[in-house]
């Protein structure tokens, strides 16, 4: 029962019908030959908020997402924040028991998938599950007139505002992560969780109506409505979705539509550069945030508190379970810690294992409280008790205050892997190696890569030393999680090195392998 008067209430819905009055006829979401101004999004979001409750859907009731960056996630967010459901965008690079196990775990009553591309895949998972009681698959690439498409099935709707209350304290977006136990869990952010998000993040980076951002990020990932997706809805500018990143398409996309921000990675800005040195594309309205030194001087160097306090070469801390960064140079200016200190509606506490607060200098675990931390994992209630105790969220991340306040990320307890701005978490990839018959144990580290910052390499003992190849531990692993969390070198041993708790070694293989380059010290990318 919500108890908190409604003047007082405030969610994703309401601010979309702001908007509405505040900017009425401006472009609010570009996806394509898609353009939607506020007016044209709140009548949409209306419509499926209505089809959605139609189909049985309410407080609390889920809806999943299969596919690429599309205006219809934002539609799917809106539309359940008007009536109190929520959406898990899941990732299209899932292998189909990957998905199978999302649709069984997140137990959606409605599934939007995406055909071109991973149709087959969604053909496997959907083999694997049976017929699921009580769901309902919508093609999203639907034609028009097809009865379970997308598009037919909004255009039902009825187009008059829900008008429904709705606790801004409920969950709303679902993003899954591998963070701790190695297995997929999702992490519940609220509407308040987003909110403050994108309050603080509109301070940090200068956000306001005038901006349009280039959303070529990942729309299942944490970074992409950080930075700055959520700060531009918020603030009533421009989301320009990107389906998938291709440069030589941003490029006259980046110009037309007078982008001032983009989550981009280091890579694609090396070829965009290389690009428009021939093809002359004018860019004067982009401001470079990320990574700005690779801009080479083609486009003006952002000047935001995040940007100038090395927020642009990933000096933070965040993680998804925090709604992003909750720690950067831009709250309080640089200092000695690499992670810079945290925003205005958090606090942060470094705590020994017997939960008392480090002293000054003193490594410790990252813990966390106040409007940014998110409402637990899905379905995870004793993680989510032990995550939660003492009164703040436990990160399992180690950092350090140090003494001018400044914080510092030193790594993960759960030793996670970065890859092309990918999180790779070793005990995922280790639970599919040894789920192979001809595998008695494996480890997993990451090898340092100057381009996409690592790779991944298993270490794996076998039952059969004239058994299993290289090629077989690959290819299992590309069957069964993401391609982009395989190994891409398999060393063979005869035992792992163990530490004195019979702990797997991963110093040891690091040593032995050429291991390193684990998110911490001067580059942490952009959160977990």
């Amino acid at each position: 029962m919500i108890t908190v008067n409604p003047a007082r209430r405030l969610t994703f819905g309401e601010v979309v019908r702001e908007h509405r009055r505040s900017f009425a006829d401006v472009v609010a979401f570009v996806d394509g030959e898609v353009r939607l101004t506020w007016t044209e999004f709140d009548d949409r979001t209306n419509r499926l908020a209505n089809a959605l409750a139609a189909e049985g859907l309410g407080a609390g009731d889920r809806v999943l997402w299969l596919g690429q960056n599309s205006v219809r996630i934002w539609e799917l967010l809106v539309a359940a924040a008007k009536i109190g459901a929520m959406v898990c965008p899941g990732y299209w690079r899932w292998a189909a028991p990957e998905m199978a196990f999302a649709v069984r775990d997140f137990a959606p009553k409605v599934v939007v998938w995406q055909h071109e591309e991973i149709g087959d895949t969604i053909a496997k998972a959907r083999a694997e599950l049976g017929q699921p009681d009580g769901v309902r698959w919508l093609r999203h690439d639907a034609p028009q007139e097809e009865p379970d498409g997308y598009e037919a099935f909004l255009t039902a709707g009825s187009p008059e505002d829900p008008a429904l209350d709705v606790d801004p304290d409920t969950a709303l977006l679902v993003i899954y992560t591998a963070g701790m136990s190695g297995s997929q869990c999702g992490s519940m952010l609220s509407h308040r969780n987003l909110l403050a998000m994108g309050a603080t993040g509109g301070w940090l980076g200068d956000i306001d109506h005038t901006t349009a951002f280039l959303s070529a990020g990942p729309m299942f990932h944490i970074g992409n409505y950080q930075f700055w997706g959520v700060p531009a809805f918020l603030h009533g500018g421009k989301n320009v979705i990107v389906r998938r990143v291709a440069a030589a398409e941003l490029l006259p996309l980046l110009a037309r539509e007078r982008c001032t921000h983009g989550y981009l990675m280091p890579p694609t800005i090396v070829e965009l550069v290389e690009l428009n040195a021939s093809a002359g594309h004018d860019l004067s309205a982009f401001r470079a945030s990320v990574a700005p030194q690779l801009w080479a001087g083609t486009v003006q160097v952002d000047t935001s508190r995040f940007t100038a306090n090395g927020g642009g070469e990933g000096r933070g801390y965040g993680q998804t379970e925090v709604t992003g960064f909750v720690a950067t140079g831009g709250f309080g200016g640089s200092g000695l810690g690499n992670a810079g200190r945290p925003g205005p509606f958090v606090a942060v506490r470094i705590v020994a294992e017997d939960g008392t607060e480090c002293a000054t200098g003193v490594a410790g675990e990252i813990c966390v409280r106040g409007e940014l931390v998110h409402l637990g994992y899905w379905n995870r209630p004793e993680l989510n008790e032990h995550r939660f105790r003492g009164g703040w969220w436990h990160t399992t991340d180690l950092g350090r205050r140090e003494p001018d306040g400044t914080i510092s990320f030193l790594g993960t307890t759960t030793r996670m892997l970065k890859s092309a701005a990918e999180n790779i978490f070793p005990a995922e990839v280790e639970n599919c190696i040894e789920a192979h018959a001809g595998v008695k144990e494996a480890a997993v580290i990451g090898v340092p890569n100057e381009r996409w910052a690592q790779d991944v390499k298993a270490v794996v003992v076998r039952h059969d030393a004239a058994g299993v190849t290289a090629e077989d531990i690959i290819e299992h692993c590309r069957a069964r999680i993401a391609s982009y969390k395989k190994p891409k070198t398999v060393e063979f041993v005869d035992a792992l090195p163990r530490t004195a708790q019979f702990a797997k070694d991963y110093a040891a293989l690091d040593a032995r392998f050429g291991g390193g380059g684990y998110p911490g010290g001067e580059t942490l990318g952009a959160g977990r």
